[in-house]
This record gives C-alpha cells, structure tokens and sequence, in this order.
C-alpha cells in the first residue's frame, strides 16, 4: 500500500498576508488634525465665525428698516427737497407740516375712530371664540372633534376673493353694510381659524395635572382654571391678540366690499382715497408718507405695550403643539 500523500500548502496568493507586528518601543505615528479646541487657531476661527455672522445680521437689520425710516424721513421733509434729483438720507430741515395737512384734513378723525372700533371688537371676539374652541379641542374628547378640526382647516384654505359676493348680500340683507358690527364679524369669521390653532399650541403645553392637583387641594374645576391654568396661557392670548390686532387693523379688501360708504371708512380705505385725491393735483409723496406714519404709529405704541409677553408667548406656544 503506498503511503498518503502529504495535503498540499495554500498558494502564495491566496494565503493572507499578515501585518508584521509592531516592535516594543516604536512610538506611533501622530495623526495629523486642525486646530484643537481651546487653541489659538480655533478661538480666531470662532471668532471670524461670529463677526460674520454679525455682519450678516447687521446687514438683513438695515435692509428690513430702511423702509420704515425711508417713511418717516420723508414724511419729515418738505415736497421740494423730496422732488430734488439728489435724495436725501439725514434727517436735516425738517418740518412738521406735512403732519399738519393730514390732520387738518377731512376724513382722517373718523377713520381713525372708524378703525379703532373694528379693531377692538374684532381682537375681543377673536380671543374669545378662538381660546374656547382651542379649550375644547386640547382638553375634552367629544363625538365629532376631528371633523371640527378639519372643517376648521378647510375654512382656512378658502381664498378670500371668492366670499366677497356672498359677504356683501348677507350684510346688505341684514342692513349690516357701513358698520362696525358687520365689518367686525367678517373680520372674526376671517382670523379665528388660524387664531384656534395658534391658542392649541399653548393650551395643550400646559399640563392638565396642573389642574388636578389643584382640584385634590380643594379648588373647583373653573376655580382651577382661572387661578392655575388662565395665567399660564396670558402670554398666549397676547400673541394671539397681536395677530388679530394687525390683520384688522392693516385689513383693505374685506372693508372695500363691505364699506361702500365714504363716511364709513377705515384708515386703509382713507389713505386710499387720499392718494387718489392728491394725484389729481400732482401726488405730494410728503402728506402721503406722514399719513402712513400716522397710520403705523397705533400699531407701534401696541407692540411696545405688549412685546414682552408677546415674545415670552411666541417661545412657550412652541414647545408642545
């Protein structure tokens, strides 16, 4: 019998080819990397980081107020100095009578009682309708929630445009025309749907715990309400107000349909016919820029009453939606 062939050796090139170990005592070859943190070269780079970041900031910040200064600036200077070739960008030989013409005018006093009205009656309504619904929708499970929710949406998607015909036959059949009752429910109908979804977010961060540990100590379910969860959501009620504020107080289209009136006329329809009237005598761009200032100026002195909560309300009613 012959003996058994010995089993062949693995090729050469198949075999793995192992890494040679390394020696006891060779130091490892450094990797190169950038800058460390806390060195030099990473602090410069931070720091050219942040001054171009604030460049930018600075930049975007005179963009978005030029306009408004642009406004004011010419609202302060006279017709022959704003009609020059050469514009003007400081503030020097200004005069106030521009101002003086618009007040003196005719209509100005009545649009402005006109718009204030429409506004109050407006935010007050909107707050109201909208914080009751949001209470609803966030706090309470009810037989058809999800079909409010979407009919809410859908009301939201409808353009405006389309309603102006059956906007104007509902209140000419309810003699609603050229007053503020009427312009004020289309205002509301027009602001509360998205008004309820701004107040949600804010109801639904505060926890209903908060209430039940207050009905434990003895507290009412409206007791609870009031004293725990109401001023939580003031910051919330606040944004919402300023948002309701400003879209009826900048409102034109709604209030030219269902303001036919030249004695009923907000300040947006005023400025209208005000421009309207100067161009026939050659529009002075010095009138019409002091009324636009005039008419910005409510809603400034509204912002500075209310900014701190509005800010403090904006952050909190988006952490939890």
């Amino acid at each position: 019998m012959s003996a058994a062939s010995a089993p062949s050796a693995p090729s050469a090139a198949s075999a793995p080819v192992a890494a040679p170990p390394a020696r006891a005592g060779t130091p490892a070859v450094p990797t190169p990397a950038g800058p460390r943190r806390g060195t030099p070269g990473g602090r410069t780079g931070r720091r050219v980081r942040r001054a171009l970041l604030g460049l930018l900031a600075v930049v975007v910040a005179v963009v978005w107020a030029f306009p408004v200064y642009w406004m004011v600036l010419s609202s302060l200077l006279p017709s022959a100095r704003l009609r020059a070739s050469t514009p003007t960008f400081l503030p020097t030989g200004t005069t106030l009578g521009n101002f003086r013409s618009v007040l003196d005018g005719a209509g100005f006093g009545s649009a402005l009682r006109m718009s204030l009205a429409i506004t109050g009656v407006t935010v007050v309504a909107v707050l109201v309708f909208a914080f009751l619904a949001a209470l609803a929708i966030s706090r309470f499970r009810f037989r058809g929630r999800l079909t409010f929710v979407v009919a809410v949406l859908f009301v939201q998607m409808l353009p405006a445009e389309g309603l102006f015909i059956a906007q104007y036959k509902m209140l000419s059949s309810t003699n609603l025309l050229n007053s503020v009752v009427g312009v004020s429910i289309l205002y509301t109908a027009a602001v509360v749907p998205f008004t309820i979804w701004m107040l949600r977010g804010f109801v639904a961060g505060v926890p209903i715990e908060l209430e039940e540990a207050a009905m434990v100590d003895g507290l009412s379910r409206v007791q609870a309400f009031l004293r725990i969860t109401f001023p939580l959501l003031a910051p919330g009620l606040v944004a919402s107000g300023v948002y309701a504020f400003l879209q009826a107080w900048n409102e034109f289209t709604v209030a030219l349909v269902a303001l036919p009136a030249e004695s009923a006329r907000t300040l947006p329809l005023w400025l209208r016919s005000f421009l309207a009237s100067s161009a026939n005598r050659g529009v002075d761009w010095g009138e019409v820029m002091a009324a636009s200032t005039l008419i910005a100026v409510p809603v400034i002195v509204f912002f500075l009453l209310v900014q701190g909560r509005m800010t403090s309300g904006l952050v909190s009613g988006a952490v939890k939606g």
